[in-house]
């Protein structure tokens, strides 16, 4: 059956490795600025609410969430959700993520072109991440390969909503950064050293799905011109 084929891991081990290497920065760096805490000693649910004033972005709603690293928003209820490592600690970490997190609110606000864009990704993406697995396994079982193309195409929405996801996450972070150092939440160089490093460590995860989806895409794409050729 193709989706044994040795060549797909090839193609697949090298996104794996970046992966779990970023996934492992990403958690190196939480918990290396999770310890250190802001001279300013906001915490990061202080902190949003006092970016929310300055800002302007008064219909934000913030909420908590539970896990760890699950803070996120959510523009349908216009709400900022914080977990509660972020909300009650007043960790160089803690403000980074709340603040990176109202840079998608305030991308939302301003009607940023990438983030409404993505936005309307979502459920075609939502589709094509189910329906292009079955087209492209039913394609190339039933030997129909114009059938498994289309599930390529299909399928790559996901690479397509990870590309655009890219100017999205890298404005949140400028956004954040901006807003901490301008309000004075973060007050020092190395605050802001620790900022960096937790904001450039979480854009690194996206980089990587980008390379997954890519790669994903060119085995099948290899996979489906040999058939072709055959």
């Amino acid at each position: 059956m193709f989706f044994f084929d040795p060549t797909y891991m090839i193609f697949m081990i090298p996104a794996f490795i970046l992966m779990a290497i970023t996934s492992w920065y990403v958690k190196a760096a939480y918990n290396k600025w999770s310890r250190v805490a802001a001279g300013s000693r906001f915490t990061g649910y202080e902190a949003t609410k006092r970016l929310i004033n300055i800002s302007g972005l008064y219909g934000v709603q913030i909420q908590g969430t539970p896990g760890e690293m699950t803070d996120h928003y959510d523009p349908r209820n216009n709400t900022v959700y914080l977990s509660n490592g972020v909300a009650s600690q007043p960790s160089v970490a803690a403000l980074a993520i709340a603040a990176h997190e109202l840079g998608h609110a305030q991308q939302a606000a301003e009607g940023y072109i990438p983030f409404k864009f993505r936005g309307a990704l979502v459920p075609l993406v939502n589709i094509g991440s189910y329906l292009g697995w079955i087209l492209i396994m039913a394609g190339l079982l039933l030997q129909w390969l114009q059938v498994a193309w289309l599930g390529v195409f299909v399928f790559a929405s996901g690479a397509l909503f990870a590309l655009v996801t890219l100017p999205v996450e890298f404005d949140a972070s400028a956004r954040a950064k901006r807003m901490l150092a301008e309000s004075g939440i973060i007050q020092t160089d190395a605050e802001m050293r620790g900022v960096n490093n937790v904001l450039n460590a979480a854009a690194l995860t996206y980089v990587a799905g980008l390379v997954t989806a890519i790669l994903q895409l060119l085995y099948y794409a290899m996979l489906l011109t040999g058939r072709s050729r055959d």
